[in-house]
Formats: C-alpha cells, structure tokens, sequence
C-alpha cells in the first residue's frame, strides 16, 4: 500500500491533519489546495499540527490548484476535503487524476456521497462519515481538537463493484483515527447529519465554543429539537439508526434518547479540548457555512414529506442574517433562537 499515490484535495484543517499523518506513516501524498498562502508556507516550512498529546510537524508536496494540469500524476486514492458545497466542482476536477481502479472518498459534512458516485461512478467511490475536529487560521499551522482515539471513520461501498473495497480505505485511514466499515454508510451519513444539525450552526450562531455554547440555558432544548427533527425526516427518507462515532449496536438499540446519545458521545470524544466548530471558524472568516447543506437540507427534504422542521429553519434564517452581515454571532442571538421557536 506504501506504494500507491494517494491526493488530498482541500487541506485545510481536516485535510491537513489526514495528510500529516499518512506522510508520518511513510505514505506517497500530494497535498492540493486553493488557499495560495497555506500552500506557500507548507513548502516553505512544512506543515505543523498541534494536538493535545504531541506538537506533529512534517515536510510536505503541496501544490495550488492550478499546478494540477501540470503535475502528470493519477492517484489510486483521492480523498476530496472541501466543504461540502464544493463537493461537485471539486470530484469534476480530480475525475481526470483518479485511475481507473482508483477509488475517491469525500470525507465532508452532509449526504454527498451520491453526488459523487454520480461523477466518477460508482465503481470508483467509497462513502465515508466522519468525526473529526481542527481548526486553521494561520497558513500552515493546524490545531487538532480531537487526538486520534477520538478521532473515527465509517466508510462502505454504495455499490456491488466495491464490495471489499472499503477494507483499503479503512486501512488507510486507521492512521487517522479509529475507522470501521459501515453496511449502510448512506444510513451512517445521515445519523451524522443529524449530529451536525445539532451543534454546528446552533453553536455559531451563539458565537461560543462547544463547552460554553451547551451551557446556555435552552441550549439543550434547541439541540434535541433539531436533531429530532433531522431524526423524523431521516426516517422518512428510509435512513435507519445506525451506530457512529464506535457507539455498539447494543448501545442504540431500543433507546429513546437517540439523538442525545449520539450528541453526548460527540461532546465526550472532543470535550478534552474545547473547541471552535467548523461553522463558527467560518462565520469568524466571513465565510459561507454549510447551513443550506444541513440545517437546510432537512427542512427542504421535510418539506417534500410533510414533516415541518421549524427549528432547522430558524437555525437556516439566522445564519444567513449573519453571512449577509445583518447580524453577528454571540450569545445575545440565543434569546433570538428561542423567541422564534417559541413566539
């Protein structure tokens, strides 16, 4: 394995800890970015990440994104680590790089797997769920929220022709973190939609980090609406439980508190550093959130069946006041949140 080639297309704070440490386990990784700065500084001085347990620092070859035509390199692995708003551009770019036996996984938020299968076919995708937290601010320089115990990957196959194929990812990315093998990684997708519905944009829009945002009063009330929600509209789409983030079988089987089991089970495995999610870096940058593609993918799909989502869309509305610049995150919004779920 130590000889196949293997790309990693958007390295920011996830993609960079997942090259750093497949570079640190001997493996051939081109690292493919859009932000010119963080390219520059990991050729320039490497690339460091900072976990709790270990100050990580690798040499790397990072390449922008218009140095691809260029490189003449196909990889047997793509691993595309964008925003999921920028799943379909970003699969269109690497189809041409991905041998034809290659297979391309999207380690991202929200139900992209399929959109991907769709691209470069279902014989050359794995589906992939993930638990991951970091944060990026300055180029080249990562913090690691979550070590890689509690760290965890589910991936599977969407189709017939990748039956086995998931075990090659799957080894892969045991240098990451914990990873298993999903039967229903499309059901393990949404289970991490609903989490993400929980606790992303909620906890930006209040401008907090998790281990403060949790405390406000209503916080907790808000989160199992949303992820009731997102459970009820899931269901409907034929999405059934399924255990992530290493939760057993046994341990959702017949509960009533499934979503707080699996948000509770997140906090533990990030709680050791508190962090800033992925939708408050992104409010903080001036940059778009993956809201629409969550929060907002729930009330559109619940529209389509019958299943009202009112505290998804209150979620939707007020990040877009904040990414349109009419409102900014802080824990004064909570009171905004509860008024128009309750008014």
């Amino acid at each position: 394995m130590k000889n196949k080639k293997i790309a990693v297309l958007g390295t920011g704070a996830n993609g960079s800890c997942t090259s750093a440490d497949l570079i640190k386990n001997g493996f051939d990784v081109t690292m493919i970015d859009q932000w010119p700065a963080h390219v520059e500084m990991m050729r320039a001085h490497g690339l460091h990440i900072s976990l709790a347990d270990e100050e990580l620092h690798v040499s790397v070859d990072a390449h922008h994104l218009c140095d691809l035509a260029s490189l003449n390199r196909t990889f047997d692995f793509v691993f595309i680590v964008t925003k999921a708003y920028d799943a379909i551009w970003a699969t269109e770019l690497m189809k041409p790089y991905l041998k034809e036996d290659g297979l391309l996984v999207a380690l991202q938020n929200a139900m992209t797997a399929e959109a991907v299968r769709d691209i470069v076919g279902p014989s050359r995708t794995i589906g992939a769920v993930l638990e991951m937290s970091s944060e990026i601010f300055h180029p080249g320089i990562v913090r690691r929220n979550t070590s890689r115990k509690g760290t965890w990957f589910g991936v599977g196959s969407l189709d017939e022709s990748t039956k086995g194929r998931a075990e090659e990812i799957q080894f892969l990315l045991s240098h990451v973190g914990k990873c298993d093998v999903l039967e229903n990684v499309l059901s393990g997708k949404w289970m991490k939609l609903i989490v993400n519905s929980m606790c992303l944009s909620s906890f930006a829009l209040v401008g907090l980090k998790m281990a403060e945002a949790k405390e406000l009063p209503g916080m907790r009330e808000v989160i199992v609406r949303l992820g009731t929600e997102a459970l009820a509209v899931g269901q409907q789409l034929g999405y059934k439980p399924e255990p992530i983030f290493g939760l057993k079988p046994e341990e959702i089987e017949g509960t009533n508190r499934f979503v707080e089991l699996m948000f509770d089970k997140l906090a533990a495995d990030v709680g050791a550093r508190s962090l800033r999610n992925c939708s408050l870096q992104d409010l903080m940058k001036g940059r778009k959130s993956e809201a629409d593609l969550i929060n907002g993918l729930i009330v559109d799909e619940g529209v389509r069946h019958g299943i009202d989502a009112p505290a998804n869309k209150v979620v939707v509305d007020l990040t877009r006041e904040i990414e349109a610049g009419r409102l900014k995150p802080g824990p004064e919004n909570m009171a905004l949140i509860l008024q128009r779920l309750n008014g």
